[in-house]
């Protein structure tokens, strides 16, 4: 039968989990564990199962989040080491409010120096050893201070099972001297049990059968799609609704990237033929990009996309996080109570709550039943797209409006774009993504600078999709400044990200919001020409492009489009400029702030 160290037993459940980059930062209590990690490589193959070595433990949460949100095994990993854990916890808390899962293991004192309360570093020096233990308990969905090496795999098992089916972090402490005790082999044998528990039938009978009435009598239902439908992994049963229905489909701007819009990369936006390109494309068959109507964020919509979803008299909502900058400061005007929500823990009709009936399995039930009560809907019209597509003078300085619209059309297909808590989240909204891509920000929780350590953890499992999958980050100069030291890492580990850099000389969503030349929303400038050089890159590519003409330019060339080097392109721009919504969400903002 044989056993193996319980360092091991973690790595291997890891990496069985299709988990195959480990990040975070050594310290003296995770060493032995650390070492676990290159064992595990050498047992199962050159870069099957790598440390990341990050530059702090906020980075590398981060970038266990970023990993997580494009690894198929819809995990993430991060290893910390006792007390200077809490240097994660921002990250971590960002994941569990976006329902990321996450795996949070955190090497700690030996239990003979927790039982003798000794007076280590890396402590408060009151001889309590779970203080740090309960503040993550605080945003993680479950946790677990390994103690007795009896039980120590059963624990794991059951926090990794929690982080795959809930989607949220978990924590797992783990003492030093455990590291090395053995566990038998036999265990690893045995697969987790990932299923998620049965819907009640009867239950669940009753919420399909609700639905389908509502179904047969609408004239002009939509459907919504948010983030947890893309978190839970639903994309498929959306997207297979959506094609049996052919009802118009409309995202939040956190659940971007979840079905495909029918973009059209590799295009010149100067070519007066574009629309009409990327219309015959959407008109062909019955796609799920032919019936995408835009994003919807209640007043901040464009009306035509306001009057369509709030004109329905049927909403099918799918994964819904209704917070204030996903929902433009909570302006959802829907005009009728027929509201069907779709969550993964309970299903809502009108005012009337369905625990657990989870939305996967009850959307596989409505998608084998519903073709029978569409009879006699007549396919609705979706809202025309609209791209800016007059010729753009060479010297005309970039804006944000044009800028947005013209990168779009350089996008292509399976690429994963990123994009910064302020300016860049809002402007990737008036881009139309290409099939298949994957769209990641962090609306919720908002962090600015996530998006770099995020960057770092979307390339690792790039690598293990495709290696030609482009990975394009969209920055602000402020944000940059809080997270720079990742693009070290990314260097290290040979990935190549785009990192668009907007230069907009500060923090421009917080000057909106309040302080327009206030000096606390102003930052150092910095040369970013400099910043891969310095962090020792020596294939790579700076560009600073500052108009219209020079935009074109590099988005025309071939060469650039392959992701064969890391690249930084600095985007210079107006400070004050910003798109239309991020705006007016400013000012809903500041009117929230003043408690009105």
């Amino acid at each position: 039968m044989g056993g193996l160290t319980l360092g091991r037993y973690i790595c291997e459940r890891l990496y069985q989990l299709n988990v195959h980059t480990i990040f975070g930062v050594p310290g003296d209590f995770n060493l032995t564990l650390l070492d676990k990690i290159y064992e595990t490589e050498a047992e199962h193959g050159t870069g099957s199962f790598i440390w990341a070595g990050n530059a702090n433990e906020l980075n590398a949460a981060y970038a266990a989040d970023g990993y997580s949100r494009v690894n198929p095994g819809k995990l993430g990993a991060l290893i910390t080491t006792f007390g200077v854990e809490l240097s994660a916890l921002n990250g971590v808390a960002g994941s569990y409010a976006e329902h990321v899962g996450m795996v949070h293991i955190v090497g700690v004192p030996s239990n003979e120096a927790q039982e003798k309360q000794m007076l280590l570093h890396h402590t408060l020096g009151n001889g309590d050893f779970t203080v740090f233990h309960n503040m993550s308990s605080k945003i993680c969905e479950t946790t677990s201070f390994l103690r007795d090496i009896a039980t120590a795999c059963d624990e794991i098992d059951r926090c990794l099972k929690v982080a795959y089916t809930m989607q949220r972090p978990v924590y797992i402490a783990v003492p030093s001297n455990m590291v090395d005790m053995k566990v038998p082999r036999v265990q690893l044998e045995k697969a987790i049990d990932l299923s998620l528990e049965d819907n009640d039938y009867d239950a669940q009978t009753e919420v399909i059968d609700h639905i389908l009435s509502m179904v047969q009598t609408a004239k002009n239902p939509v459907i919504i799609v948010d983030a947890c439908a893309s978190r839970h992994d639903c994309k498929q049963e959306v997207t297979n609704l959506v094609e049996i229905t052919q009802f118009p489909v409309y995202v939040t701007p956190m659940g971007k990237g979840t079905i495909d819009e029918g973009g059209v990369g590799g295009e010149d936006m100067s070519d007066p033929n574009i629309i009409s390109k990327i219309t015959m494309k959407l008109n062909t068959g019955k796609s799920v990009a032919s019936r995408f109507g835009g994003v919807y964020i209640g007043s901040l919509s464009k009306p035509e996309i306001k009057d369509a979803v709030e004109n329905s008299d049927l909403v099918l909502s799918c994964g819904g996080l209704l917070s204030d900058f996903n929902t433009g400061s909570f302006s959802y005007s829907i005009g009728t109570k027929n509201v069907v929500e779709f969550h993964s823990d309970h299903t809502k009709i009108r005012q009337a709550i369905y625990p657990k009936i989870k939305m996967k399995e009850v959307m596989q039930n409505l998608n084998s039943k519903i073709s029978a009560v569409l009879g006699s809907y007549e396919e609705q019209p979706v809202p025309k797209l609209k791209l800016i597509n007059t010729p753009a003078p060479p010297g005309n300085h970039l804006t944000q409006a044009w800028f947005w619209t013209r990168v779009s059309s350089w996008f292509r297909e399976g690429d994963i774009i990123i994009s910064e808590t302020g300016t860049s989240s809002h402007g990737i909204l008036e881009a139309r993504f290409p099939n298949n891509v994957i769209g990641i920000s962090q609306v919720l929780w908002g962090s600015i600078g996530y998006s770099v350590g995020a960057t770092l953890g979307a390339c690792m499992a790039a690598k293990y999709l495709d290696q030609n999958r482009r990975v394009i980050l969209f920055v602000g100069d402020g944000s940059l400044q809080l997270t720079v030291q990742e693009i070290s890492t990314m260097i290290k580990l040979g990935v190549n990200p785009y990192l668009f850099v907007l230069n907009n000389d500060g923090y421009t969503i917080e000057k909106l919001i309040h302080g327009l030349n206030a000096e606390y929303n102003q930052i150092q400038p910095w040369d970013h020409s400099k910043i891969l050089p310095t962090f020792g890159a020596k294939d790579y590519q700076f560009v600073k492009i500052a108009t219209m003409g020079e935009t074109n330019e590099i988005l025309k060339n071939s060469s650039f489009a392959e992701n064969d080097k890391i690249r930084l392109i600095e985007v210079m721009l107006n400070q004050f400029d910003a798109p239309l919504d991020l705006v007016k969400q400013a000012q809903f903002a500041a009117q929230v702030n003043k408690g009105k």
